[in-house]
């Protein structure tokens, strides 16, 4: 099996409590009803005989590499995470608030949740601390005015409201 490349032991891994949960409950489901898939699909394939031309037996091995790779994955990131909750002062953005703001020029609200690097997920509007968004954001309060540098030059954003 290959090595996952990995980050350094004392790169910290920032999680909020809902990332931890979420890492710890995929990496349970990987390790149990996963690998016991696996096992059964590596067993049948066994079953069938030759397993130089066996491509049921090829497949299965192959899924039981990926599924190892990202429990290992998973793993090297649970020994490095520190878990961040929202700051106890709801008037300042840290990891885990959720942020309304408004583009200076703009007449339409953004809402965005920030989360660890590894649960950013724009779809659900949540992201990175490390973003730029979310670096210019982190210990703001409500109404002051950020600028964020961005490829395309600088955005001014108002900050409505932390919830």
């Amino acid at each position: 099996m290959d090595k996952l490349p990995k980050k350094p032991r004392d790169t910290i891994e920032y999680l909020s409590e809902d990332g931890l949960r979420q890492i710890t409950k995929e990496l349970e489901t990987l390790k149990i009803a996963k690998r016991k898939e696996i096992a059964d699909r590596l067993e049948y394939a066994k079953s069938l005989g030759d397993l130089s031309e066996n491509s049921e037996y090829q497949e299965a091995k192959e899924a039981q590499v990926e599924n190892e790779m990202r429990v290992a994955e998973l793993e090297d990131v649970l020994l490095r995470a520190v878990v961040v909750g929202k700051a106890d002062d709801d008037s300042t953005i840290s990891m885990g608030s959720a942020v309304v703001l408004r583009r200076e020029g703009e007449k339409s609200d953004l809402r965005v949740v920030l989360a660890g690097a590894g649960e950013a997920d724009l779809s659900a509007s949540k992201i990175s601390y490390e973003s730029p968004l979310g670096r210019a954001l982190v210990g703001h309060k409500k109404n002051d005015k950020i600028t964020v540098l961005t490829p395309k030059g600088e955005v001014k954003y108002k900050i409505l409201d932390i919830i």
